[in-house]
Formats: C-alpha cells, structure tokens, sequence
C-alpha cells in the first residue's frame, strides 16, 4: 500500500522519503516565514501607519494560532493531502486580495479581517512535515533505529524552521526595498500554490493518509491531548515563543536608544544562526543523555543568556549573550518537539505538531505585543528583562516536565 519502496539493506530515512522531500517541504515552509513581515510592511508603506501593521501582524498570528489546531486534526481525520491542498488554494487567494485590500479605500476593520484569513489558511507545512516523518519512523523503521533518528529528523525541521525564519524576512527586505511593497506578498502567494501544492501531493503523504485508514486502528480520544505530560510540553515551548517575541522587540528598542532600530535583525540573526548550528548537533548527543535532562541543561543555558541580554551595556556584550542563547535556544526547541512527537496520542499526532507550532505563535504574538507596550511606557531595561521572564517559564516547565517522568533505572 505504501509508495515509499522496502529496501534490502537497513533502511534510513533519507532513502525512505527521498531528496527531493526535503528540497520541497523546505521551500514550502519559507512563505509562512513571510507573512507576518510582509503584511507589516505593506501596511506600514501602504496605509503609513505603524500601529495598523501591528495589529494587522497581530491578526495574522491570532488567525495562525487559532485555527491551526483545527488543520491538523483534520490532517489526523481526513489526511494530510486533502487538508494541505485546499489549505494552499485558500491561503495563496487570501493572500493575493489582501494586496488589494490594502491599497483599496478599504476600512481598518476589513485590513484586519483579511490579516486573521491569511493566518487561518496558513498551511501548517512545519508540524505536518513532522508527523508525517514520524510516523514514517515508527512505521517502516526497526525499534532500535527510531530513537536516534527521531531525534536527528527533530534537529533537522527545527534548524529548517529557524533557518527559513531567519532568510524570510530578510527576503521580504530585499523584494520590498528594491521592487515594491506588494511584491514579497505575491511572491509569498505563488510560492505557497506552488511548493505547498508539491508537499501535499508528494507520494509520503498519501503514505501518511492511506495506513492511517488501512490499519483500522481507531485515533486515541480527544481527551488525550490534555494530559499533563503532554500539555508541559506546550507550556514549554510556548516560553520558547514568548522568548523569540520579547528578544526581537527589546533588542529593536536596545538598537533604537543607539540610533539604529534597522540593526536589530542583524543581531538577532546572530542568536538564529548559532542556533539553527546547534539544533542540528542535538542528532549527535548521546541517548543517555535523556529529553529530560537536555530541556534542563539547554534551557539554563538559556535563562544564563537572558541574564547577560538586561545586563549587557554594549552592543558587543550583547553581541555575547546572544551567541550564548543560541546554545540555549536551538536544542531546548529540538527537545520539546521530540518529547511531544513522544508523547502523541495514537492518530493525533499531526494535532499535536500544530499544538506546539501554535505555541510558538502565541507565545511569540504576546511576547512581542507585552515588550512593545513596556518598552514604550517604562523604557529599554523593562524590555530587556522580558527575555528573562520568557526563559523562566521554559525552565519552570523543564523542572515541572521532569516531576511528571518517572526517572528510568
């Protein structure tokens, strides 16, 4: 039943899913990585106004992080397939008219509604291309292969996922300064009906939907997905969103007291790229060094980092500390993924994925909205501190994670 073909020597999963998988569902991922800058920047140049672009930005991650859930349960229902392309339609039309949305004499009301649709119909290509990967491991891999190479397909999407992160808007600068506003919008439309079209209809796919009904196996209940061990999980990497939003927003107000607000990308660039370095030797760390014990080590790394970032009195300590965090960052996010990879229900799986992605989303919404609000009434060093408070919570989580897990002899 299966596309993907049997092989005679011990398999991987390179050879199970194929080159061209990774090629596309990298690509695939880039367009989410551009909206929200995107639709920022076309309404901060199109409307003139920067508290629109805000909230406009604000709605497309509401929309992200509300809806998203729902897509993956449906991928667990009816299938990857179906849900991907006609969320790939959807999305790459929402798209297209929010362009003429905002150059029309349209209402603020109407910008924000056509915001919130573009994150709704966001394909969620991150959390399916985790499950779908997962349970192609669990399936067609021996049982003492799956462990490490779960762990090395975790490292490999979280360095995808910050590397896109960290090439996207830059992408959006470079179209928008040197074409036109609208021009990252469209190109984030036709990449989305192009290479999330391919995702979907890539033979793993139909992989994923056709065992998923041939087993007769029927999905755990709903209940399951709020079991305490799994809902730590969440929580955790939420304080991992909550840290990307306060780190980007207090460093753009450390740069803005230093004359160069357009500078803060570059520096936490430096934070994206260490960390996406990181996350993907995560593979090669020993399996007795258990999920458990990473989440704590990595994220008091982290929480050190944070420290460095409200004390830094220069822009090349601050340079330091984030170098530091992205030691912290990229494994503890590897971490989570895994653990919750782990700890999905039978059949939810792709629901869990777009759990933790919505996670990251909100966290990162309410980090970035909170540290704008701080940074603006109280100053720089009330922002600074807001990282410190978002590592707090990954360890809090870390230790709470650790209480729940009996420990293994």
């Amino acid at each position: 039943m299966s596309q993907i073909p049997p092989h005679s020597s011990p398999p991987n999963l390179f050879r199970l899913v194929g080159l061209p998988y990774f090629l596309i569902a990298f690509v695939a991922r880039l367009p989410f990585a551009m909206m929200v800058v995107g639709v920022l920047t076309l309404v901060v140049t199109a409307r003139g106004s920067l508290s629109v672009g805000g909230l406009t930005s604000a709605a497309v991650g509401a929309g992200t992080a509300l809806i998203g859930p729902f897509l993956g349960a449906a991928a667990d229902r009816f299938g990857q397939r179906p849900v991907l392309v006609a969320s790939a339609v959807l999305n790459s039309a929402m798209l297209a008219a929010f362009a003429f949305v905002v150059y029309s004499p349209a209402s603020f009301t109407l910008v924000l509604l056509a915001g919130f649709a573009i994150g709704a119909t966001a394909p969620q290509v991150s959390p399916m291309s985790r499950s779908r990967l997962v349970t192609i491991i669990d399936e067609r891999m021996p049982q003492a292969q799956r462990p490490r190479t779960t762990s090395a397909t975790m490292s490999y999407e979280s360095a995808a996922d910050e590397t896109v992160f960290v090439f996207g808007p830059f992408l959006v600068g470079i179209l928008a300064s040197f074409i036109a506003p609208w021009v990252p919008i469209a190109a984030a439309s036709a990449l989305t009906l192009i290479f999330v079209g391919a995702f979907a209809l890539h033979p793993t796919a139909r992989h994923v939907s056709i065992t998923r009904g041939a087993d007769g196996a029927a999905p755990s209940a709903v209940s399951e997905l709020f079991r305490p061990a799994l809902l730590v999980v969440v929580v955790g990497i939420f304080g991992v969103g909550l840290f990307f939003g306060t780190t980007l927003t207090a460093l753009t107000a450390f740069m803005a007291d230093r004359g160069a607000p357009e500078q803060a990308g570059l520096l936490y660039g430096v934070m994206g790229i260490g960390s996406a370095l990181l996350a993907l030797g995560v593979a090669w760390l020993p399996v007795r060094f258990s999920l458990h014990a990473r989440w704590l080590v990595f994220g008091s790394i982290f929480l050190i980092g944070s420290v460095l970032v409200a004390t830094a009195p220069s822009v090349g300590m601050m340079i330091v500390a984030l170098a530091l965090l992205g030691i912290g960052v990229g494994p503890t996010l590897v971490t989570q993924y895994s653990l919750g990879a782990a700890r999905s229900p039978l059949g939810r799986s792709a629901t869990v994925m777009t759990m933790l992605g919505s996670g990251v989303v909100v966290g990162q919404a309410v980090g970035a909205a909170v540290t704008g609000e701080l940074a603006e009434s109280i100053g720089t060093h009330a922002a600074l501190l807001m990282p410190l408070v978002a590592s707090a919570v990954v360890v809090g989580a870390g230790i709470v994670n650790r209480l729940l897990t009996p420990i293994q002899r």
